[in-house]
């Protein structure tokens, strides 16, 4: 069976709970259960074992002790948001003048228990290719591991995704965890894309062992497309509305704002040429 494609799913939060307005209402129902809850100065469990790219067993603590830690919980046959977020960390690193392997590390673990060591080096290989800095095959490192770990390790995390089996993929959010070299959590940062200057001074921060503040919540959920059906769920399909609303509404409250400045400009030149 072929992946089927992804929709994006977005929907609001506040730091205090589920903000209002019509995105957040139309969460579809086999989204209960999956989110990514901040869980600020919990204390990683390091002695889990994982499996490297090599295949060869680590302990999670093995990554740290020494350097602040960017954490990201992703699939490896993911078909869309789990590259998304690996391309914004790999963006993210190259803008900032902190350097991976020297100043952090990066720790990529899969939650599915079917990924391998292979897919695992694939991955490594194509992002340091891409991030073509010296000693990063040192820093970013690409884990698999058992259900028992992975679910130690997202629950820890406050990760919650769930399976699906019609359509073969992870209901999931998207986002990364910055860890302290002690390995507590330090701060979140929420979908696929992060501002450098944040992810800069919340390593520093981490490197410290301080801890950050909660921050809003902006979550981007994979969800699948219905190939039988040949369009969105109902819910990806409410949000699309919603979001197209918005996005015309604020295409039209340009066109106004424009057209009105435009004749005001042309007012004032009348009015001067009469002068």
């Amino acid at each position: 069976m072929m992946l089927a494609p992804l929709a994006l799913l977005l929907t609001a939060y506040s730091s205090g709970g589920l903000a209002p307005g019509p995105v957040a209402n139309v969460r579809p129902a086999a989204l209960e259960g999956v989110g990514f809850d901040q869980k600020l100065d919990q204390q990683l469990p390091l002695q889990l074992v994982f499996r490297d790219e090599t295949g060869q067993p680590v302990q999670l603590g093995s990554y740290f002790g020494r350097r602040p830690v960017i954490i990201a919980l992703v699939y490896f046959n993911c078909p869309m948001l789990c590259t998304l977020e690996l391309n914004g960390v790999l963006q993210t690193a190259r803008a900032m003048n902190l350097v991976m392997g020297r100043d952090y590390e990066v720790v990529t673990v899969s939650f599915n228990p079917a990924d391998t060591p292979q897919l695992a080096a694939a991955k490594k290989v194509s992002y340091l290719d891409r991030y073509n800095h010296p000693g990063a095959a040192q820093g970013w490192h690409f884990l698999t591991g058992d259900q028992t770990s992975i679910d130690t390790l997202t629950r820890t995390m406050g990760f919650r995704y769930r399976y699906d089996a019609r359509s073969r993929q992870f209901y999931h959010a998207s986002g990364i965890v910055v860890a302290t070299p002690a390995g507590r959590l330090a701060r979140y940062f929420y979908g696929v894309e992060y501002f450098t200057r944040d992810v800069r001074l919340a390593l520093v921060d981490a490197a410290g062992g301080r801890i950050g503040t909660a921050v809003d919540k902006v979550l981007l959920f994979c969800f699948h497309y219905d190939p039988s059906a040949s369009k969105y769920t109902l819910g990806i399909w409410r949000v699309l509305q919603a979001m197209c609303v918005l996005t015309v509404g604020m295409i039209g409250g340009l066109f106004i704002i424009l057209r009105k400045k435009t004749r005001q400009s042309e007012a004032r030149r009348a009015g001067n040429r009469s002068i």
